[in-house]
């Protein structure tokens, strides 16, 4: 009964402490990510590359995913206020049927937006490799991030602790009860952040250079 007892004890602690260091990342992530992100256009600078983190373009009923036409319309924005020249879109890849970059580029180029400004990275699986493959294979040490407030809290942290000079343009989010799910998932992917850091986990695939002009 004492082990038993100790071993609650033990359990109950780690659990505290588990608790208490998501808490703390999440807080971490988003006080010094705070300075760099934006809603408005008028206070991104001026920047050659903006890097478009790929989802999906329906749900898993079929129907449209806010999240992806929202920062499409982000995207669109900056690039005819010329706040940027070129987009990358990362996404996911990872099947035949399954293609966020190229989904994101055929809505890119409906609004208006020539091909040749866009570039394409198929290995986005992760944001930590979408804004680590922004700078080793694309060459950009500079980025505005495209995505929803509580995705660019992540990216842009991950991005400056890896030298990179990065803002966050902050496309619309959805409705707080719609996106329930995603916002508690990003709870535990901003606590993943340090292990990734600490561990120096990196991307999944490296690949060739790639030249933005």
């Amino acid at each position: 009964m004492k082990i038993f007892k100790k071993l609650c004890k033990i359990f109950l602690l780690l659990l505290v402490a588990g608790i208490l260091f998501i808490v703390w990342a999440n807080y971490s992530i988003k006080k010094n990510s705070d300075p760099y992100l934006f809603y408005k256009t008028a206070y991104i600078p001026k920047t050659k590359t903006a890097l478009l983190l790929g989802t999906s373009k329906n749900l898993n009923n079929g129907a449209p995913n806010a999240y992806f036409y929202n920062r499409i319309d982000a995207a669109v924005e900056l690039y005819k206020t010329r706040k940027i020249q070129y987009i990358i879109v990362s996404g996911d890849n990872s099947t035949k049927d399954y293609n966020e970059p190229e989904d994101m580029q055929l809505a890119l180029m409906e609004r208006g937006i020539p091909q040749d400004r866009i570039f394409l990275d198929f290995a986005g699986f992760r944001t930590l490799d979408s804004v680590v493959r922004a700078k080793e294979i694309f060459g950009q040490k500079k980025l505005v991030i495209i995505s929803q407030k509580f995705h660019n809290e992540r990216a842009v942290f991950l991005a400056r602790q890896n030298g990179m000079e990065s803002f966050g343009f902050n496309a619309e989010d959805v409705n707080k009860y719609a996106g329930f799910k995603t916002n508690m998932r990003e709870y535990l992917a901003k606590t993943k952040v340090y292990w990734d850091l600490i561990f120096g986990v990196e991307p999944k695939f490296g690949g060739d250079k790639v030249l933005i002009p």
